[in-house]
């Protein structure tokens, strides 16, 4: 199965953005500084608000930046054809993204003062997320069906790789200083509380207009309004049909697609895979 893929220690990717070569010289020659500010998720996770948030956050509240440069400009996409040069040619601070697992990122990482923020999202939603944004591109194998999708993300056939495996993996840094863990649930129920959050551990600050533009040109309507982060500019040689990244940003969607035996099922798997992390651990459990 999914041998139209890039294979790279085990993991896939889709060979129409993501070259082998690009891969091996993140892991052997990419060069993480001090300066930098790396977001990293797993796809599907909330990439794209937090990114909107960070550069909203830099700019005071102040839009025109995101409504002028599309959003893989503001913060390109570390393991991408298009984004790994714009990221090593650009200037600090920088500010870039990531899906990939921690044992395929740079080894510089560990060693260096730069700033990590690490957003997580109930793998249910990732997954019916996943689904149906996939389902619209030719960037990866369209598995026909949510059953099969759901076989394939339980097992990690996925694009890259296994959600349990690349969350375990990079919690693994949650106690390091310059390692910020956000829960996407958290930033639903408390927006301003997590722009709050992440203005700390930044070290910016925010006067109450400038957090309320924040709040507002970071609101779904807002960013699907927005044509520099609603993936309306992506090329047609990557779209289906009509891409649209902004679907429905909301919580909990995982219950009007699961069957009542994919819920048990999936519940069993999370249980075994997420063993040893503390109760609570995770806001939707």
């Amino acid at each position: 199965m999914m041998s139209e893929y890039t294979w790279f220690e085990g993991i896939a990717f889709s060979t129409k953005v993501i070259k082998k070569e690009t891969l091996e010289n993140i892991r052997n020659k990419f060069v993480v500084k001090e300066e930098d500010l790396i977001i990293l998720t797993y796809p599907k996770s909330g990439t794209n608000w937090l990114v909107e948030i960070v550069c909203l956050i830099q700019t005071k509240g102040d839009p025109k930046w995101i409504q002028s440069v599309p959003i893989w400009d503001c913060s390109p996409w570390l393991e991408a054809d298009y984004g790994y040069p714009l990221i090593i040619n650009k200037e600090v601070p920088r500010l870039f993204s990531s899906h990939l697992p921690i044992h395929l990122f740079s080894k510089s990482l560990f060693s260096s003062k730069a700033k990590v923020i690490y957003l997580i999202r109930n793998p249910r939603d990732v997954l019916v997320s996943a689904y149906f944004f996939w389902g619209k591109t030719n960037l990866v194998r369209n598995p026909g069906s949510l059953e099969t999708y759901f076989e394939w993300f339980l097992k990690g056939n996925v694009v890259y790789g296994s959600w349990f495996e690349h969350v375990r993996g990079w919690l693994s840094m949650r106690e390091c200083d310059n390692f910020l863990v956000l829960y996407y649930e958290d930033m639903k129920k408390d927006t301003k509380g997590t722009i709050k959050k992440i203005c700390d551990f930044l070290g910016k600050k925010l006067g109450p207009d400038e957090m309320e533009l924040v709040l507002k040109y970071s609101s779904f309507q807002a960013m699907k309004e927005n044509d520099m982060s609603n993936f309306s500019l992506v090329k047609n040689d990557f779209i289906t049909n009509g891409l649209n990244l902004m679907r429905k940003g909301t919580t909990g969607d995982w219950k009007n697609h699961f069957t009542v035996a994919q819920a048990e099922l999936f519940d069993k798997v999370f249980q075994e895979k997420m063993a040893g992390f503390p109760p609570g651990m995770f806001p939707w459990e």
